[in-house]
């Protein structure tokens, strides 16, 4: 009875303890920033990608790849913000910025491919006026190959297949934007 009791202790000790693949961000916590926010389509923001990282990533991880998605434009399909694979698996961290093709700021050999914006590169949050409040997510995915063998002109939809058909696991956070 008591290997039993111990046993059963120690498997919740090892459950309580267990580190799960967590996506966190030091810029977004709830709501976007007017840093955040697009330079475009009206909206006078900075668009600056949010800073963000990730821990527990599983062991069997060969690349990352992170996605921004608004699921609440008007569209029917939704509207890619974001869209950045081919990140080491030595990388943890996307700096703020690093959306941005201009500055290379992203981690060596990765791919900024085709967002809704019709370019490559970090579009930031622009809901139409008075649509309300959009649901901004925000997806690394922990992947089992080092590269997706697409490049930046890929669109959304196709990185999104490649993505599905590799991801280990996956963690989101999610933030809101109204205008």
């Amino acid at each position: 009875m008591y290997k039993s009791l111990f046993f059963l202790l120690g498997l919740i000790s090892i459950n309580l303890n267990a580190q799960t693949f967590t996506l966190k961000s030091n810029d977004i916590d709830g709501q976007a920033t007017m840093k955040q926010v697009f330079d475009g389509f009206g909206c006078t923001g900075s668009n600056l990608s949010p800073q963000l990282y990730w821990e527990n990533a599983p062991k069997e991880t060969k690349s990352f790849a992170v996605t921004i998605h608004d699921q609440d434009a008007p569209t029917g399909s939704g509207w890619w913000h974001w869209v950045i694979f081919d990140i080491s698996n030595m990388v943890s961290e996307l700096k703020t910025g690093a959306g941005n093709l201009t500055k290379n700021s992203a981690p060596t050999e990765s791919i900024q491919s085709m967002t809704d914006f019709g370019k490559p590169g970090y579009g930031g949050p622009c809901p139409p006026e008075g649509h309300g409040y959009h649901k901004y997510t925000v997806t690394v995915y922990a992947l089992k190959t080092e590269k997706l063998g697409l490049d930046k002109n890929a669109n959304p939809a196709l990185v999104g297949y490649y993505l599905s058909g590799n991801v280990i696991e996956k963690s989101s956070i999610v933030f809101y934007y109204k205008r």
